[in-house]
């Protein structure tokens, strides 16, 4: 099975995504409770401020410390990882692939030949979920096309080959 999919057509980058090594990044999503909870955002003053204060805080209890250590630990998971079901968001695949201005709509290709055209604002808001329960979507995959709300949970778009901006 092939698990490499292509971002192609109106990008400044193409770029070849690997649903395989997202375990790993600290952008993904626990789909488990991701659609059952509430997503506030927060303001980015308000963000940057605690942030600030935390790290003062730190500093005045323990000191400062060169380098920084707390940025560079990674503290995994491995029974959340071994069991979960999760997702990433396509919007930061596209951001780096910087779709030019001129494309309107993203196209999801599936192996059928079957395609799914989204606007460029709905496509920033669709989550590419990549395992099921700790393993890779083997049969269908590797990815499912979800909608932000969850509405399509129970029937999303799989076997994904390639995604393109028109």
């Amino acid at each position: 099975m092939e698990t490499i999919i292509p971002i192609t057509g109106a990008v400044t980058y193409q770029l070849t995504l690997d649903p395989t090594v997202w375990i790993f990044d600290d952008r993904k999503l626990d789909l488990n409770t991701y659609f059952t909870t509430q997503n506030v955002e927060e303001d980015a003053d308000v963000k940057y401020m605690r942030e600030v204060g935390a790290h003062w805080s730190r500093e005045i209890m323990e000191g400062a410390t060169f380098p920084p250590t707390l940025k560079s630990e990674r503290k995994f998971d491995r029974k959340g990882m071994e069991t979960g079901t999760f997702g990433i968001e396509l919007s930061h695949f596209l951001k780096n692939a910087e779709i030019k201005p001129e494309a309107t709509k993203i196209v999801l290709t599936c192996k059928d030949g079957e395609e799914y055209p989204f606007t460029i604002e709905e496509a920033y808001t669709l989550i590419l979920k990549y395992s099921q329960d700790g393993k890779p979507l083997l049969e269908d995959g590797p990815i499912h096309v979800l909608l932000r709300d969850g509405s399509n949970i129970d029937n999303p778009i799989k076997n994904v080959s390639a995604i393109r901006a028109e």
